[in-house]
């Protein structure tokens, strides 16, 4: 009898709720992602290339800055600050700047960092998420890391719908893409 108590212990078979719910936020994390990534490349293909420069104000980003911003915004928080590799430089990173990108190349690098953030995720060892960092001067999990992300991705992507918007085009409809 002990030792197919020990042998269940070592299998998993006997889990907490609490591995169980983060087994499933991971899970209902990628879903969400998987779908945001669908969305978004859909919104970029949608935008002419000679509308990427389009602001709705002189200070705001563009259409372009915000969808390679989403990149960058993606890549710290999943490379850096969860994964540990040193950040990249806002100022001085080509990768997620708009110069000499073509509407093409942006779709790419940011299809390529939703496809690595994702695949960082789905390898991220979820007894981690309760784990606290400092984000800007405040104590957040690593669940929240996640969730915030998800709620840049939307901020800048709704900017993008708007976008779209005042050049009279129609957005991709949005069921069943969160």
């Amino acid at each position: 009898m002990k030792q197919i108590l020990i042998l269940m212990i070592l299998c998993g078979t006997f889990t907490s709720p609490l591995c169980a719910q983060q087994d499933h936020f991971i899970t209902d994390y990628l879903e969400r992602l998987e779908n945001s990534k669908k969305y978004i490349i859909k919104v970029a293909e949608l935008m002419p290339e000679n509308h990427y420069n389009f602001k709705a104000s002189p200070e705001s980003l563009s259409f372009a800055e915000n969808l390679l911003h989403i990149g960058f915004a993606m890549d710290w928080h999943s490379q850096s600050l969860l994964g540990g590799r040193e950040s990249r430089n806002w100022k001085t990173d080509t990768i997620f700047k708009v110069a000499n990108k073509s509407k093409k190349d942006m779709i790419a690098t940011i299809n390529k960092t939703f496809d690595e953030t994702i695949n960082f995720i789905k390898h991220f060892d979820t007894t981690q998420l309760n784990d606290q960092l400092d984000y800007f001067g405040l104590t957040r999990s690593k669940r929240q890391i996640l969730l915030l992300l998800s709620d840049h991705i939307t901020h800048h992507r709704g900017q993008m719908l708007v976008y779209l918007r005042l050049n009279g085009l129609v957005p991709p409809r949005y069921v069943l893409f969160q």
